[in-house]
């Protein structure tokens, strides 16, 4: 196994340790500060696997699937985490959850038909705006000029996540097309 699929499974092996520190200790600031840098490991993990696997070809398939399966476990986590902590809406959760199901459910239409549909830079932007908006709401109530911060990056990422998936619907919508 190469090292960005590594660090890829690192990511995933993080997840329920920020999930039980983040909800057993929610209240201390050490608990809040340790969640945050567990989330922040991994969202790192996130951005180094892929530009290792570019930058010295180590694109796997193993790479390909498991990569954003890790992203949408992660950044998923943490939103019903905080929903749990009375946090963020759980209409907003809903919506971008769904995106995350139809992008899916289009790669699945697409791959059973031969086709590869690439990660956008809408979708990108949408990760880091979600990852963002996650590090600065488990963050929030350690001071209070990080509430107005959380709520614009809540509602960019909202926005960027509806952009994207309109972006990835007009650029695929081809791949529900039936084929003869």
């Amino acid at each position: 196994m190469n090292l960005p699929n590594k660090l890829t499974l690192f990511r995933v092996i993080l997840i329920p340790f920020f999930v039980a520190v983040l909800l057993l200790f929610p209240d201390s600031v050490k608990g809040r500060l340790a969640a945050d840098g567990i989330f922040i490991l991994a969202s790192l993990t996130d951005m180094l696997d892929g530009k290792i696997a570019r930058k010295y070809n180590l694109v796997t398939n193993f790479g390909k699937f498991m990569d954003p399966l890790a992203d949408k476990l992660l950044v998923c986590s943490a939103m019903i985490c905080l929903i749990e902590l009375s946090e963020i809406p759980s209409w907003i959760v809903i919506v971008i959850i769904s995106r995350e199901f139809i992008i899916s459910g289009f790669r699945l239409i697409a791959s059973d038909n031969g086709i590869v549909i690439a990660a956008s830079y809408w979708g990108k932007f949408k990760t880091v705006f979600q990852m963002l908006m996650i590090i600065v709401m488990i963050a929030e109530p350690l001071h209070p000029a990080l509430k107005t911060l959380a709520a614009v990056l809540m509602w960019i990422a909202l926005i960027l996540t509806v952009v994207s998936l309109i972006d990835y619907i007009l650029k695929n919508k081809d791949v529900l097309k039936e084929q003869g």
